[in-house]
């Protein structure tokens, strides 16, 4: 696996990051975990997430991906293990990412939301 700094951190990830869009809606959390197994057990330690995703986006499957791989690295006990990499989501109508139930943007209080609820 090639492996390449990570800024000034000292830490080095791989060329290869896991993307998980797909998770609770085009594939189970039984088939991520499976996934991110596949991928870790290859030295895969790159996860990439959104508060956006499970795609398509839809209130029902809202933040769906960032739960699996939580149970996931809680099952393996890999939280100390693996860089994840989320994004906030960017100016839109759709309004059940905020408790306020206004459509999200990007300012203080909705990165802060937003990284409250990814943790």
């Amino acid at each position: 696996m090639i492996m390449k700094p990570l800024g000034r951190t000292g830490q080095s990830v791989p060329l290869i990051c896991l993307g998980t869009m797909t998770y609770g809606e085009q594939n189970t959390e039984a088939e991520g975990h499976a996934q991110m197994d596949y991928a870790f057990e290859r030295g895969i330690n790159f996860f990439d997430t959104a508060e956006l995703y499970a795609i398509p986006p839809r209130p029902e499957t809202s933040g769906a991906t960032e739960r699996i791989i939580g149970t996931w690295m809680k099952a393996r006990g890999t939280r100390d293990k693996i860089f994840l990499a989320s994004k906030v989501a960017g100016r839109s109508p759709m309004n059940w990412f905020r408790d306020s139930g206004e459509g999200s943007r990007v300012n203080k209080a909705n990165i802060d939301e937003a990284i409250e609820k990814s943790l």
